[in-house]
């Protein structure tokens, strides 16, 4: 007689130190900035959070990029973001990759809509699969296939531009 094997959610505390540095990074990705990063993180988890005894356990990470992506993109309906850039950035912190291609890659991100580029951190940055990428955001594969391939054509065309 075989049994069940039950999978145990992890603890609230196990899931984000296992998990925590890949959310900043696809909050950074997303954000394009560390301190908002780190709030959209905080912010996401918090909302987690409060339903963490309600969440499956095969469907953790789904759930908690879910609330990732749609905080980012309520933070993005706001008009007022209560924040000023500045010209000065922050001195890069030792192992990080070479500034010059992170501010590529983020002008780049910053170039696509929140939806494409929603769908290209998922994709391309945290390596789900399309259907986890569906899953993740609510949306149908077939929608994740046309945001990506417009998202990759968007991308391909405005780096041709700027290399002519």
């Amino acid at each position: 007689m075989s049994e069940a094997v039950s999978v145990q959610a992890p603890s609230f505390e196990e899931y984000v130190a296992a998990r925590g540095r890949a959310l900043w990074r696809s909050a950074w990705l997303l954000t394009g900035d560390r301190q908002r990063a780190e709030d959209l993180v905080q912010t996401a988890l918090v909302k987690c959070w409060r339903r963490w005894d309600r969440i499956a356990s095969d469907t953790v990470d789904a759930y908690v990029r879910r609330a990732l992506v749609t905080t980012y993109i309520d933070w993005r309906r706001r008009k007022w973001v209560g924040e000023v850039p500045t010209s000065t950035l922050p001195e890069p912190v030792a192992g990080d990759a070479d500034p010059s291609v992170r501010r590529d890659v983020l002008a780049a991100l910053a170039r696509l809509p929140r939806g494409q580029r929603a769908v290209i951190v998922l994709r391309f940055y945290d390596d789900l699969t399309e259907a986890q990428t569906a899953s993740a955001l609510g949306i149908s594969v077939g929608t994740v296939k046309s945001q990506t391939a417009r998202a990759l054509a968007t991308l391909r065309s405005s780096t041709l531009l700027e290399e002519a």
